[in-house]
């Protein structure tokens, strides 16, 4: 009222249409902001859009919330080593000739996680198409859970290597 967007008396919720327009720019400043922190779009925009959680939002809520857990934890070292050299955080040893961004990778970390996703994949098919007899669908399953158990062992037992933590240190801080 004080800016002369609304009358004397008048409230915000009997602008239906500025309400929708105003909600979708929260929600979709929010998906901005949270791409750039979090690499994947806001959670609970459906409830910041509509005023509602809905089912489809749960998914997508779930679905989010996966895909950050895989980027925080496999993919998002290099994230911070640009925000690093883009704040001049990193501190350049004109000395050393390689580059401590270059790290080569083992055979294991493509082989393992296409084995365990094979591996699970076949599991989940044996039960779905049940052999002839129940002995057979039960080796079947206990042969291809245990490859799924096995390799998801051995993944987490060198989880660390699988990490994509930074690779650049920290500027000592001047006093």
């Amino acid at each position: 009222q004080r800016l002369g967007v609304l009358h004397v008396g008048q409230r915000i919720e009997e602008q239906a249409e500025f309400e929708k327009i105003y909600k979708n720019a929260w929600a979709d400043n929010a998906n901005a902001c949270a791409k750039q922190y979090a690499g994947t779009g806001a959670l609970k925009t459906d409830y910041t859009r509509t005023g509602k959680r809905t089912q489809w939002g749960l998914v997508m809520d779930g679905w989010n919330s996966l895909i950050r857990y895989y980027k925080n934890n496999f993919s998002d070292g290099f994230r911070q080593d640009a925000i690093d050299l883009f704040l001049g955080n990193y501190s350049v040893d004109e000395v050393e000739p390689a580059s401590p961004l270059h790290v080569k990778k083992d055979w294991k970390f493509l082989a393992l996680p296409i084995i365990m996703v094979v591996a699970f994949s076949m599991c989940i098919i044996c039960l779905l198409m049940a052999g002839d007899t129940w002995t057979e669908t039960l080796a079947y399953v206990l042969f291809w859970g245990s490859a799924s158990f096995g390799t998801f062992a051995i993944i987490l037992y060198n989880g660390k290597d699988f990490v994509d933590a930074p690779k650049l240190v920290q500027k000592e801080k001047m006093d």
